[in-house]
């Protein structure tokens, strides 16, 4: 006999807040006002994967301009200072960067591929650094540069849902009280 779930005491929590409380709670998993307007609107959650689910669904039914809002939220690889970003949304792009050791080269490497990508896209270069290596994101900056601006909008796009979709998952383990 299986035993029923339980509900994520921070999604139980967070499904009784008041909107705009629960829209600023949710807000720095994506960066997006109208993505976390949008999710909160949904609630409540049972499970995390609906939360999952409907994050994805919300996201990818947005359009650039909501899209580019959470892009500004995030600092450039190598940096630690983002456009429109809360504390909490800079700390997690530091630890999902932590991977990243820079050294001087590539520090330099990285910071002149992202003015060309920037002046190429109008953005900030976008990729879930998660377990890469400062290389391996320069890699990708430089093969995506490659990128028509249509493509490249949706690949940056998916790459802010994987990012997204982390960031709720550290949201939901974190402790109430840390909160």
């Amino acid at each position: 006999m299986t035993q029923p779930m339980t509900m994520n005491p921070i999604l139980e929590d967070w499904n009784l807040l008041e909107p705009q409380v629960a829209v600023a709670a949710v807000l720095p998993c994506n960066g997006s006002l109208e993505w976390a307007v949008q999710l909160a609107k949904m609630r409540p959650f049972r499970l995390d994967e609906a939360l999952f689910a409907a994050s994805d669904r919300v996201w990818l039914a947005l359009g650039p301009e909501d899209w580019q809002e959470a892009f500004d939220s995030h600092p450039r690889i190598g940096e630690h200072k983002a456009k429109a970003a809360t504390e909490k949304s800079l700390t997690w792009s530091a630890g999902e960067q932590s991977a990243a050791k820079l050294t001087e080269d590539t520090q330099a490497a990285l910071a002149a591929a992202n003015r060309v990508y920037e002046e190429t896209f109008g953005r900030i270069f976008i990729v879930c650094a998660s377990g890469k290596s400062a290389e391996e994101m320069l890699a990708i900056l430089r093969k995506r540069l490659a990128n028509d601006s249509e493509t490249e909008l949706l690949e940056a796009t998916e790459q802010q849902r994987q990012i997204t979709q982390l960031r709720l998952r550290k949201w939901l383990a974190v402790p109430k009280e840390a909160k």
